[in-house]
């Protein structure tokens, strides 16, 4: 199926930083990002007989439930802009108010904050002189909710909070709802997306989603899959591994806001989930309260930390499987020396950055274990991004 059988070229495909793939049909997508899997693994010399086809995503257009705009401008001293960095040229902000990527929805409400900002003449910040007013706006969607959360990052200052929601619940949107309106406040020199304090503006500080059959409340800031639909296709995969195995424990390793955690108790047996972030493993335990399962339970602290025994609160049980979904840069070798040192007969290894799967299958592979299979996946359509899962186990 070629791209442009269902939309057109996206208007901002030559000056946003966004997508690689725009105009290239979707097959030939599939069959480069399959290729730079198999290209880490053969690097690294990882054996593996079973080997999947990429699985595509279910959407390839609509999919991105969150987004991070940031105010700029295209040209130095010029209009006031918000959207995506320009492909090349960072300092340059692209109003992408057209993005395939989003539902209809975001895109009205740029446009409209935007607007906004403008008739109110506020400055964006700048990001070497350190003033000014405005800095991002984060948009999240419950894919399955419908229900919207809007804030806008902004500099210490006068903002007009009253009028900003006004105009907000004034929008006709086509198929979601606005939920919360926040302001965030961000004084902070680095260009990220950092909270010195928040203010409600309206409604609350969180949206709904639901993935497996279990709800989920999703803060302002918790981390959450971006493209839903795609993500419980792979965590079903994942779990489905676990009605292969005799498991009595299971550790989610960097488990987050406990998504698969959740999903592997409803298995049964007890799952342990460990997460480097405290407001993540708070929103997790409140998750699995929410859905009333009582075999999983949460820890706050580094991976490696708690597996050593030194975090405040300890572990005594030994798992039977193993569940890693670790970030981008990976497990690492200290972590994955303590991961090995407990044994278990199997690993599920979910990843989002394969090139740093691969490194790490192969210390897995020196140290006894076999990747008995492995399937990448594309979870973001247009973009450079895959993932995979991996079952290992012992030898």
């Amino acid at each position: 199926m070629n791209f442009t059988e269902n939309m057109d070229i996206c208007r901002h495909s030559g000056s946003c930083g966004g997508c690689k793939y725009q105009g290239i049909p979707y097959e030939q997508q599939l069959a480069e990002k399959e290729q730079a899997v198999l290209e880490f693994l053969e690097d690294k010399n990882i054996e593996c007989e079973n080997i999947q086809k990429i699985e595509p995503s279910p959407a390839k257009y609509r999919y991105r439930n969150k987004m991070e705009y940031t105010f700029g401008d295209l040209q130095k001293d010029g209009e006031l802009t918000l959207g995506l960095h320009m492909k090349g040229r960072f300092m340059s902000v692209v109003t992408a108010n057209e993005c395939q990527l989003v539902c209809r929805d975001f895109n009205t409400i740029l446009d409209a904050v935007l607007e906004f900002c403008r008739k109110k003449a506020y400055p964006k910040y700048h990001k070497k002189a350190h003033r000014g007013l405005l800095r991002h706006l984060v948009l999240r969607k419950g894919e399955r909710t419908g229900e919207i959360l809007v804030n806008i990052v902004t500099a210490s200052g006068d903002f007009d909070g009253q009028g900003f929601v006004k105009m907000l619940k004034d929008l006709v949107l086509d198929n979601n709802s606005i939920i919360g309106i926040l302001r965030t406040v961000n004084d902070n020199l680095s260009d990220a997306v950092i909270c010195d304090r928040m203010e409600i503006l309206f409604g609350r500080d969180y949206y709904m989603e639901m993935v497996m059959g279990l709800d989920f409340k999703v803060s302002a800031f918790s981390f959450f899959q971006t493209n839903v639909t795609a993500a419980e296709k792979l965590y079903e995969d994942a779990v489905s591994f676990l009605d292969k195995k005799e498991h009595g424990t299971v550790f989610d390793l960097f488990c987050g806001t406990g998504t698969i955690t959740q999903a592997a108790a409803k298995k049964g047996g007890e799952v342990i989930g460990i997460e480097l972030d405290p407001a993540s493993v708070s929103a997790a335990a409140e998750n699995a309260e929410l859905n009333g399962l009582k075999n999983c339970r949460f820890i706050a602290g580094d991976v490696f930390d708690v597996l050593s025994g030194n975090s405040p609160e300890k572990i005594r049980e030994k798992p039977d499987i193993i569940i890693l979904d670790p970030p981008r840069p990976g497990v690492g070798g200290k972590a994955l020396e303590k991961i090995i040192n407990l044994g278990a007969e199997n690993i599920i290894y979910i990843s989002c950055n394969p090139k740093t799967m691969a490194n790490d299958l192969f210390y897995l592979q020196y140290y006894g274990y076999k990747t008995v299979y492995l399937k990448p996946y594309d979870n973001f359509p247009f973009t450079g991004h895959v993932e995979a899962l991996a079952l290992l186990s012992r030898v």
